[in-house]
């Protein structure tokens, strides 16, 4: 399939397996998915490993499993396992030397002996003379005749000298860049490894690629991938090229800046959703709004939103839109919830959490929670029998004056005829209104009792949710303490 092809839109992310997958990285490929999915597109995950060096398995399988997680699922590939894999430039070798021939066959590449040596030489010799000039490679051998086949090459793009290359950035606009700037770089290791622009282009003419979206730090490589297309007779595909994200200082985002890895998102406790919400902010917008679902994200994106001004990382704005999601049920569903927060229920210790209590209880977390790691440690004492006490709260409030009405109360409870929060507070109140005593001269203790804290919920919502049983169990627990 060529890239002038018509039908759908294919739009693809290429990550190398060189480390983590990096939220700027992330970025790039939620626009690709987004527009895949609005336009009922192909979006194709391709590792780009020729980086032998740096490039390792483990960082692959960080790669996947942090896409899956983020629910950026591609729709092509080699078959792996019954499903759809990566595909993999180590595994493409053979493709690239075969379009290696064809641009020295037209005349666009040529074949260079150039030893590392010669050429470093040659860049010492220029620095001597003009420490602040750019080696450019002087052509040496562009017009080489014949070819020596028994010495080591690599392959060079033949760049012409003279004209322009323009094309319509989808954000950018129009584009013109002198072919007087362009060198004849290089596009083939003497291995037979391409390098980005060739290994780029050859992948996406194979694959049919549309639009190629991606940071505007690859902006210096599309007048060279142009002229590789139009040298291959092929129509190249539209060009997106997206803002910067920066840290706080304006430098480029990195680990100095916090966390930058997918990955340390999810250790965190933080919702996909709510990390691919702040993250489209970087380069889009939509009027005033500021959370999206990806429902929303995938109806309302487009291109003509885009903008190119950098855009600096903010702790407390990602904050804010992740307390939004977890917030919100129509963001993120009980369903969703539960399911995010019990892994760090399990990392707790809790190995049999009922996704219904969790469901049950989540009125009680989500005006509050900040992570799934903070609505983790709100639910605990749900899950926990006994719940795991307090010290300071036991020695406050499990004491004999203070907890003097626990017995009563639990016997109180105990008979109680709806274990529902209203009727349950409204027939523990009237009991004390009898006693001439005040929900304040029992709440605390009781807040002890059941849930092993000081704070809390409100004490009858948690009581309904805990049932009569487990909650009369905890008063017999902490009524044993008391003087202890």
């Amino acid at each position: 399939m060529s890239s002038g092809s018509t039908g759908k839109p294919r739009l693809r992310f290429a990550p190398s397996p060189t480390g983590y997958l990096h939220i700027g990285g992330v970025r790039t490929a939620l626009f690709n998915w987004l527009w895949a999915r609005k336009t009922g597109g192909v979006f194709i995950l391709r590792i780009e490993d020729t980086d032998q060096e740096r490039s390792t398995l483990a960082n692959e399988q960080i790669i996947l499993r942090d896409m899956r997680w983020l629910g950026l699922t591609w729709d092509e590939g080699p078959e792996v396992g019954g499903a759809s894999g990566p595909y993999r430039q180590m595994e493409r070798l053979p493709l690239y030397a075969e379009f290696a021939e064809k641009l020295i066959a037209a005349g666009a590449a040529y074949r260079c002996y150039c030893t590392k040596e010669e050429l470093d030489a040659q860049r010492e010799a220029l620095k001597a003379r003009d420490p602040k000039a750019q080696f450019r490679y002087p052509g040496t051998c562009r017009d080489r005749k014949p070819p020596v086949p028994h010495l080591p090459s690599v392959l060079r793009m033949r760049s012409p000298s003279s004209g322009t290359v323009t094309y319509q950035d989808l954000v950018f606009g129009e584009v013109t860049t002198p072919n007087s700037t362009q060198q004849d770089a290089v596009l083939m290791r003497s291995d037979g490894v391409p390098l980005y622009n060739l290994g780029a282009v050859v992948d996406d003419i194979t694959m049919g690629i549309t639009l190629v979206a991606r940071g505007r730090d690859h902006m210096i490589n599309t007048p060279s991938q142009i002229l590789l297309y139009q040298a291959l007779g092929q129509q190249p595909p539209q060009f997106a090229h997206l803002p910067m994200m920066l840290g706080a200082d304006g430098q480029k985002l990195s680990k100095r800046h916090g966390a930058v890895a997918v990955g340390e998102y999810r250790d965190k406790g933080i919702p996909p959703e709510a990390l691919l919400n702040y993250l489209v902010r970087f380069g889009w917008s939509f009027g005033d709004e500021e959370v999206f679902s990806l429902t929303d994200l995938i109806a309302k994106f487009g291109w003509d939103h885009c903008g190119t001004s950098d855009g600096k990382y903010d702790v407390k704005k990602f904050g804010a839109i992740v307390f939004e999601h977890l917030k919100r049920p129509e963001l993120t569903s009980d369903e969703a919830y539960a399911a995010g927060v019990i892994p760090f229920l399990e990392q707790r210790g809790l190995t049999a959490v009922d996704p219904a209590t969790v469901v049950a209880a989540l009125p009680l977390v989500r005006p509050r929670a900040q992570s799934w790691v903070e609505a983790a440690d709100a639910l605990d004492y749900f899950f926990r029998d006994p719940p795991a006490y307090d010290e300071k709260a036991v020695k406050k409030f499990l004491v004999a004056d203070k907890a003097a009405h626990l017995p009563a109360l639990r016997a109180v409870l105990a008979d109680a005829p709806d274990f529902h929060a209203r009727p349950l507070e409204a027939h523990v109140v009237a009991w004390l209104a009898e006693r001439s005593l005040e929900l304040k001269d029992v709440a605390q203790p009781a807040r002890v009792a059941v849930t092993g804290r000081s704070a809390s919920p409100g004490l009858f919502e948690v009581l309904e949710i805990l049932g009569r049983e487990r909650t009369l169990a905890r008063f017999d627990h902490a009524i044993s303490l008391i003087g202890s």
